[in-house]
């Protein structure tokens, strides 16, 4: 039973993970607004180290169209700049000698469409990801059985693996319905 129990605790443990894997890759999928997380990927060469722009630069929004970049030092502007064009996000940095300013561009609806279809990917992915978690429980399950536990604690194992799984899709639908809706919106 205590075999059981871990097997249940890590599958849910490893399916939150992937949930929480595609709120991350949702927040890098921007929907419109201005926000210091679509520079969340973006990383700089500071002394030869690649360090995260949040580490090294103060990253505001002043505006819904518009991302400030005010570095700690002012000889880190072109690295910073340099960084922001290699990350290619779509985004031109302008440098007036003391700040980075980006404009975001409205999106176009062909855009939306795009960003749309790649949050549907990352959807896709985490579903993948749920699944495999369902297989890797089931067959350690299996062993189980094999190893002399009861075939009806496994059959409810099983059972309750599956309602788990349906649970977590279900949940990565809604986040997908949820982040559609906000891309959409004009």
């Amino acid at each position: 039973m205590e075999e059981i129990e871990f097997i249940l605790d890590s599958t849910k443990e490893a399916m939150s993970g992937s949930i929480e894997h595609l709120e991350k890759s949702f927040l890098n999928i921007r929907a419109g607004k201005a926000s210091p997380q679509m520079l969340g990927s973006v990383f700089v060469d500071y002394y030869g180290s690649q360090t995260p722009l949040s580490q090294i630069a103060n990253v505001n929004v002043p505006d819904a169209r518009t991302i400030t970049i005010q570095p700690y030092e002012k000889s880190m502007l072109q690295p910073i700049e340099k960084a922001i064009m290699i990350a290619n996000l779509g985004f031109n940095p302008m440098n007036n000698g003391d700040l980075i300013i980006i404009s975001v561009p409205p999106l176009t609806e062909e855009r939306r469409r795009d960003l749309v279809k790649q949050a549907k990917s990352e959807a896709e992915d985490a579903k993948i990801s749920v699944r495999n978690h369902r297989k890797d429980a089931n067959s350690d399950i299996k062993k189980l059985e094999k190893d002399g536990t009861s075939e009806d604690v496994c059959k409810t194992a099983e059972e309750t693996v599956q309602k788990m799984t349906d649970n977590f899709i279900k949940k990565v639908e809604e986040t997908l319905v949820h982040k559609e809706a906000e891309i959409m919106k004009v």
